[in-house]
């Protein structure tokens, strides 16, 4: 049963509301005031605080205040009942971090609707979706039940992709964000004197190409697959919608698309500082840890030398020759296309 505190230091507003509250099966604790409620908050723990705004001892704006300030209590959803309906007072509670505002006099289903709406943002929050379509699809079929939200399509057929067909070209303008459900994807970008560099690389579970629909502006690079795969795209209207509609789920669908963006600079660092022979290295140990699945006892890939070679950021001819260093030194076998790790541990402490 969800616990909610409610502050009001009038009687006959407290006990009624007090009244529908336990009707609709909450479990309901009461302050007569703001410092009685933010000592009961931070004693209690409720789910939900629903607290005036005018009241004596310690008003709404200084109890949000300083629970606001407490690490056990700052993220507890907080609504402000008020008899005031200026403007300027409903921007200062919401400037403060309140989650909404009712003006009395309201009614029950008002009341219950708030806090039924508030209970479902909270709740994808804390939910945990997993980086599958079916994690996806979770997450979207639960923000659709927030109001804002409801015109969410299901347009996410998947669409399968061919090795070496183009998810997406540079130059096109992006009509949604994609999503790969398996295989393996590369990003191209080339530079103005013709040469190409991987700058990405996304497998089952990863988002890719939302940067140029949140810049508005065309793909600035190529999305290709590196072998077959199945991928899913959410159309940019539902994209935007997730995005700017509500600030909470806003936040939980930032944290699934979320990729570690500081891996660009330090690939950038790497192109710069490093030998040809540790960036092969490093590449390598790369495609282990994001491709290699935990029953595999070593890591193997189908990768053309002209693929490699765009990750390095270096000639293919150079690549070639820094392989075969390397099936000498029994670090890697070589099959075709094929490249084996065969010492992970000394790969990854290559020195210049």
């Amino acid at each position: 049963m969800k616990k909610i505190l409610l502050i009001e230091d009038n009687k006959d507003v407290r006990e009624n509301t007090a009244e529908i509250l336990t009707l609709a099966q909450y479990n309901v604790i009461t302050a007569n005031n703001g410092k009685e409620g933010v000592e009961m908050a931070q004693k209690e723990k409720p789910d939900l605080i629903i607290c005036d705004i005018m009241m004596p001892v310690l008003d709404g704006h200084g109890a949000l205040h300083l629970l606001s300030k407490n690490d056990e209590t700052s993220s507890i959803p907080f609504i402000f009942l008020t008899a005031k309906a200026e403007r300027s007072d409903f921007r200062k509670g919401m400037e403060m971090g309140a989650d909404d505002y009712l003006t009395k006099p309201f009614d029950d289903v008002e009341l219950l609707s708030a806090i039924e709406s508030r209970f479902k943002k909270n709740d994808i929050l804390k939910k945990e979706f997993t980086k599958s379509i079916s994690g996806i699809n979770d997450f979207i079929n639960d923000a659709k039940g927030i109001e804002s939200l409801k015109k969410l399509s299901e347009q996410r057929e998947a669409r399968l992709y061919k090795k070496k067909d183009d998810i997406y070209k540079e130059g096109n303008y992006p009509k949604g964000i994609y999503f790969v459900s398996k295989g393996k994807i590369k990003i191209i970008q080339t530079s103005e004197s013709g040469k190409e560099l991987i700058t990405e690389l996304h497998n089952e579970g990863d988002f890719f190409g939302y940067l140029s629909l949140l810049k508005d502006e065309k793909y600035s690079s190529c999305a290709t697959a590196l072998e077959d795969s199945e991928i899913y795209m959410i159309p940019k209207e539902d994209f935007f919608s997730l995005i700017y509609k509500n600030a909470e789920v806003s936040r939980k669908f930032i944290e699934i698309l979320s990729n570690n963006l500081l891996e660009k600079e330090k690939q950038l660092v790497q192109l710069a500082y490093n030998s040809v022979r540790k960036r092969v290295a490093e590449a390598l140990v790369k495609l282990s840890d994001k491709y290699k699945k935990e029953d595999d006892k070593k890591f193997s890939m189908n990768l053309s030398r002209e693929d490699l070679a765009n990750i390095v950021g270096t000639a293919t001819e150079s690549v070639i020759r820094t392989l075969s260093d390397f099936k000498e030194e029994k670090l890697i076998e070589i099959s075709g296309s094929k490249i084996s790790l065969l010492n992970y541990d000394k790969l990854a402490k290559m020195r210049n």
